[in-house]
């Protein structure tokens, strides 16, 4: 077991909130008085992932979207007060990295997903706040097979907006809202970029810019960060831990 406060200083400690300007805030943002025994994570603290970690009678939960946003309302009224106040009913802490877990060079997002499609020498760009992360292929893939490796790895297709080359030799990337790193990704040299969402205005970065670009979707460009840093964590201080994956096509 560990307590909650023991867990937030490693985390802290493995991931460094402090070096990002970040819309939320990274830690502890509720905090229960449990010891921890069992950690749930999933990508976001939805209703639907607090009451799958209740039933599974977790100490704790641990997300990369949590709660407390700059802009949004403050009041723990409607949506998120249903939320901490389920947390709070089973006595339940919250810990939540957003920008630090996309980073991290071992548990974060980009290094993940990287792994999942096969993208060795992986390393963030000098331009992208070490959030674009790129890796050049020791041997260039079409544009359809790298749409294939997609599909395999993250089990959905992706939206695909297509440019002139026919020999992808490397591909940049950036896990979630991301879409404005195409202008870096493709003066960084890429010949394609992958990210969770698209905007309208993506498309036109796409084209002119002679980009591939692949929207994967932000929920599953962001699954398995949160996963990592969970079993990192059940190994340094032997708890158990469980990943909660929660659908969401967006």
């Amino acid at each position: 077991m560990i307590q909650a406060h023991t867990l937030e200083s490693w985390c802290n400690q493995q991931l460094q909130p402090g070096n990002f300007s970040d819309d939320c805030p990274n830690g502890m943002q509720v905090e229960g008085t449990r010891e921890i025994h069992r950690l749930a994570s999933g990508v976001t603290a939805s209703l639907a992932l607090l009451e799958a970690a209740v039933a599974w009678q977790a100490d704790a939960i641990l997300v990369h979207h949590g709660y407390f946003w700059q802009g949004e309302p403050q009041p723990l009224t409607a949506i998120k007060g249903r939320r901490v106040r389920t947390l709070m009913q089973h006595d339940i802490s919250l810990f939540a990295y957003h920008l630090p877990l996309d980073a991290h060079s071992l548990y974060g997002n980009n290094a993940q997903l990287g792994r999942r499609l096969q993208l060795h020498n992986a390393a963030p760009t000098q331009d992208g706040d070490g959030l674009l992360w790129s890796a050049e292929l020791d041997e260039p893939i079409t544009p359809g097979e790298l749409h294939s490796r997609i599909t395999h790895a993250l089990q959905r297709e992706p939206l695909h907006v297509s440019a002139d080359k026919q020999q992808l030799g490397r591909i940049a990337w950036c896990s979630g809202a991301a879409q404005r790193y195409i202008e870096n990704a493709a003066a960084a040299g890429a010949d394609a970029f992958i990210s969770g969402e698209i905007s309208e205005a993506t498309v036109h970065s796409a084209r002119e810019g002679n980009i591939h670009y692949y929207a994967a979707g932000h929920h599953a460009t962001e699954r398995y960060g949160v996963q990592a840093l969970g079993e990192a964590i059940a190994a340094e201080f032997g708890i158990e831990h469980r990943y909660f994956e929660i659908d969401n096509p967006a």
